[in-house]
């Protein structure tokens, strides 16, 4: 073994840290972590016309693959840098944590990766070139293989390559996704559009170009009313209790709100919360301080009209939000998250903020519109009836809770400690049967399911807590449900859905988190809940030469099957057989453990909501009961299915 010392210690400099290690900076390699670079150089963009002087923005999808965005801010500074001695631009472009966002000085409110965007683009792509107008001149600079410059300066300074008005300032970069750092380098034409349809709205005024050089295809998007079209566009399928959407705003100091909500004919609410125009998934103070004074209002103008009388308690803050879709945005100069996932605002001056600016304009509003206020009373004094009269019989399901026998179902682990213990919720007792033989007993618990768990979409409460395999993993989780949900009390750190790389394991896996969603959020924002991902071929070869006359792999998909035919038949070996796993319950518990169970060897892929608008809108599209859009997004994604009937 080789001694441990300071010339074991590798230090990673500049750009280089990045493309060793990516998933820390995007997220991941696959085509989320793809699209990332777009939105941050997009974000750049969009920092400029926060900032007053922006009011365009151009995505053109190459014919080559790669990506241009074009703005017409202020362009990048192209002056020698005071510490640097290099052009600003590649300070920017090439050195980590260089940017504008870290004062209040260039920009009151941003977002993006503050700082590291640009360059973190720049290291992860083979091609980059960034155009700069500034001052009547048209500066470029090049970079190569991950954000080397290659351009070479005149006296010290970018070289200019053409002249243009003064008036004309701006940035354009073009860069190409480097395909050894990423698994794929096409980018989606629909991805790009929905993201472009989204900054829109929450950047009123912004005008968004995207053309596809491939097919021709060019879109413009632009809302004059920002959020309030939004909640519109978020409802275009529901039925509004009024007609159209309330909007407010106003400001707090330095902090600006905004709020748009409507009532619709429906039984759960929606609250979508976006601090700098990031969606702040886990809502936060920005959304404590848009409740309370809901409720607050609300109860006031019950009491003022009649609708509660001096013996009545107030409204409950659900009967309040019951079938509310709202969103709250607000511009913060120093934004803190909280939270494992950082997607929880911790701001107490944004809970203030946003608190005194809706009751006092919220107030305004419901004094000139009263049928509107009367109508969301209404709404409101039925749900409160609906939760009375329902509260007695979930209050006896969970009591029931407490006595609900699991023994026969669960597998429990030895270990009492939750931060060491996981849980795998597995389809049917033959694959119950080979998990709990492969498991680690210690600390792996495993609960069969028998059967499908009803639609949680479509049923109430009370029903979903009649079906056993639910009231199985409540007991089992022993955390709650619902209003009654308590993390602290969860058993497990990992609940880990393993299911047959099928049509039925992944209509199960659906099943489940659309429960977990709707009725134990948390533990999906606090990042609880996993899918295991068994392999889906094992493979037997040899290659020439080696000492080893057969080797074998486990394979996790087609793609990975692909490339080590072609790797085996580039070292003129063969393959000696190839078996492909179509269920849990065709591997013995030994390559279970290998592959699936070791967390060691094993692979997980972590559930998370990386926006709750596009969450809330599929969930709804694929569980709930409107047919009719349902088969038109079958329709419309079919193309991108990949079909398996062996």
């Amino acid at each position: 073994m080789a001694e441990y010392d300071g010339s074991q210690i590798v230090v990673l400099e500049g750009l280089e840290a990045v493309r060793k290690r990516p998933g820390m900076y995007i997220g991941s390699t696959g085509t989320k972590g793809l699209h990332h670079l777009i939105w941050e150089i997009l974000d750049n963009g969009i920092d400029e016309h926060l900032a007053g002087y922006c009011n365009e923005l151009q995505i053109i999808l190459q014919k080559d693959g790669g990506i241009t965005v074009i703005d017409n801010g202020r362009g990048v500074p192209v002056d020698i840098h005071p510490t640097k001695k290099i052009p600003t631009a590649r300070v920017v472009y090439t050195i980590l944590h260089a940017g504008g966002k870290f004062g209040n000085t260039v920009y009151k409110v941003s977002g993006g990766l503050h700082g590291v965007g640009a360059s973190v683009v720049n290291a992860l792509s083979s091609k980059m070139c960034v155009e700069i107008k500034r001052n009547g001149n048209i500066y470029r600079d090049s970079y190569e293989n991950g954000g080397h410059p290659v351009t070479k300066l005149e006296n010290g300074l970018l070289p200019v390559i053409g002249t243009c008005k003064k008036s004309e300032t701006g940035t354009k970069v073009t860069f190409y996704p480097d395909p050894e750092i990423f698994e794929t380098v096409k980018f989606s034409p629909e991805t790009i559009c929905k993201r472009l349809k989204e900054i829109a709205f929450l950047n009123k005024g912004l005008t968004l170009r995207f053309k596809d050089e491939k097919t021709g295809e060019e879109k413009v998007y632009c809302e004059e009313h920002g959020i309030k079209s939004f909640i519109s566009y978020i409802n275009r399928e529901a039925t509004p209790l009024h007609a159209e959407p309330i909007y407010i705003e106003g400001s707090k100091g330095d902090i600006e709100v905004e709020v748009a909500f409507q009532y619709i004919n429906d039984y759960s609410e929606q609250i979508n919360a976006y601090c700098n125009r990031i969606n702040v998934v886990d809502g936060g103070t920005l959304v404590t301080g848009f409740k309370t004074a809901l409720t607050r209002v609300l109860n006031s103008y019950a009491r003022e009209l009649g609708y509660l009388k001096d013996k009545d308690e107030n409204y409950d803050g659900k009967d309040v939000r019951n079938g509310l879709v709202a969103i709250v945005s607000i511009k913060h100069p120093d934004p803190q998250f909280e939270g494992q996932t950082k997607t929880k605002l911790g701001n107490t001056d944004a809970k203030a903020a946003v608190d005194e600016v809706f009751a006092a304009e919220v107030t305004r509003y419901f004094d000139k519109n009263v049928e509107v206020l009367r109508t969301i009373l209404d709404n409101t004094a039925r749900s409160c009836r609906a939760r009375q009269a329902s509260d007695k019989a979930r209050s006896a399901v969970l009591k029931q809770l407490n006595d609900f026998d699991t023994k026969s179902k669960l597998a429990a682990c030895s270990s009492k400690k939750p931060s060491e213990c996981e849980i795998y919720i597995v389809e049917g007792d033959s694959a119950g049967g080979t998990v709990k033989k492969a498991r680690n007993r210690q600390t792996q618990a495993v609960l069969p399911l028998r059967g499908k768990i009803i639609n949680v979409e479509k049923a109430t409460l009370e029903k979903i807590l009649q079906n056993n395999e639910i009231r199985s993993m409540i007991a089992a989780f022993g955390c709650g449900i619902s209003d009654e949900f308590d993390i602290n009390k969860l058993r497990y750190d990992k609940i880990i859905i393993l299911t047959d790389a099928d049509v039925d394991g992944a209509h199960i896996s659906t099943l489940l988190l659309t429960f977990f969603y709707r009725f134990m959020p948390e533990l999906i924002l606090e990042g609880k809940v996993y899918r295991g991902l068994p392999p889906l071929y094992k493979i037997e070869y040899e290659i020439p030469g080696k000492k080893t006359k057969k080797e074998s792999k486990y394979l996790m998909n087609d793609f990975e099957l692909d490339k080590k035919r072609r790797e085996i038949e580039h070292a003129n070996g063969r393959i000696l057989s190839l078996q492909r796993y179509k269920g849990l319950g065709e591997m013995d518990d030994t390559q279970l453990w290998e592959t699936t169970l070791n967390p060691a060897q094993r692979v997980l892929a972590q559930v998370s909501i990386a926006d709750t608008v596009e969450a809330d809108e599929v969930t709804n599209l694929l569980m709930g009961s409107n047919v009719g859009p349902r088969r038109q997004f079958i329709i419309d994604e079919a193309k991108y299915a990949n079909l398996d009937i062996t």
